[in-house]
């Protein structure tokens, strides 16, 4: 089922996980132990993020630094294959700008499409330092809003190439990226929201946030989108600290902000009390955003399913 099918049948808060493929060339042992952690908790779908090629730089022998071009983590298709086929989970892969053209792009949702895939997230993606080169007509987006309208494009069998005049349109369950706390690169949440606002406008059918730590910041970025018109479901992110460095890893990476109460507690403690502050910080989230009846909780889980596998002990979910 789609995404928003999945939210409007559900009578109680679904809960989801977003996973990422192994390194290239890595074991996927380790994700598909993952799965079969995650998967009894009976999610609806499940995320798995893409990534484009990225820059890198190689010392010489000679003391220069010469460039070079690598894929770090492919598979995203193949996961999502195999989430569908053998846990019968509908995949949401991640759809992204960077490092892919149009033309790669169509590609990749022609795919999906045949493999029966519905569910999609179009983000812009995180800058890799590799700007492919447009030739011979090939085009990028540039932003995560030209690729909604691709997705939607696509819905309505409209392709790239001239012989697909007559495709058969996609049935693209489209979802975008919110920020709770803004997107670093906007100028004022208002225009953040708008942004998200045009997205919807072009096809976009949910939203799902940057993780954040203070819920009070996800209902107050509801309250905004809501009053700028914006009517689809918003789907919280979390993500549990399962480390003393993410106190600090996490706002840097990510400009949200660490509460002062929990940033004092994690900080203070000892490394092997880390784990339990971190499940039992986001268990008060859960509680609350559970009992605030919030269409569905995503987890930002990655390749470790330890710290979900205490937080559902612990909620007895």
């Amino acid at each position: 089922m789609r995404v928003t099918e999945h939210i409007e049948k559900a009578n109680e808060t679904l809960i989801s996980f977003e996973i990422i493929p192994p390194k290239r060339g890595g074991n996927i042992k380790e994700l598909l132990s993952t799965l079969e952690d995650i998967v009894k908790y009976n999610p609806p779908y499940i995320d798995i993020t893409s990534h484009a090629a990225e820059v890198i730089y190689e010392e010489t022998s000679a003391g220069e630094f010469k460039m070079k071009i690598k894929r770090k983590r492919p598979g995203t298709l193949g996961i999502c294959a195999l989430i569908q086929n053998k846990y019968s989970i509908d995949a949401v892969p991640h759809v992204i700008c960077q490092g892919f053209t149009k033309e790669e792009t169509e590609d990749f949702l022609i795919e999906l499409h045949y493999l029966g895939i519905d569910n999609l997230l179009a983000v812009r993606g995180d800058d890799s330092g590799y700007k492919k080169p447009a030739k011979f007509g090939r085009t990028v987006n540039p932003h995560a809003i030209d690729l909604v309208r691709q997705l939607d494009d696509m819905n309505k069998g409209k392709y790239i190439e001239d012989s697909l005049l007559e495709a058969e349109p996609t049935n693209f369950c489209i979802g975008i990226g919110g920020y709770p706390e803004k997107h670093f690169e906007s100028p004022n949440m208002d225009i953040d929201i708008e942004h998200a606002k045009e997205k919807v406008k072009a096809g976009a059918e949910y939203i799902v946030t940057q993780m954040f730590f203070d819920n009070s910041r996800y209902y107050n970025y509801v309250e905004k989108c809501r009053a700028h018109g914006i009517d689809v479901p918003i789907i919280p992110g979390l993500k549990i600290v399962t480390s003393k460095n993410q106190v600090t890893s996490i706002p840097r990476n990510f400009y949200i902000d660490i509460p002062e109460e929990f940033a004092h507690e994690i900080t203070n403690a000892k490394p092997e009390h880390v784990l339990e502050l971190g499940v039992n910080w986001a268990a008060k989230q859960v509680e609350d955003l559970i009992n605030n009846k919030v269409p569905a909780i995503h987890f930002y889980i990655m390749q470790n399913s330890t710290p979900i596998n205490t937080l559902m002990k612990k909620l007895n979910l």
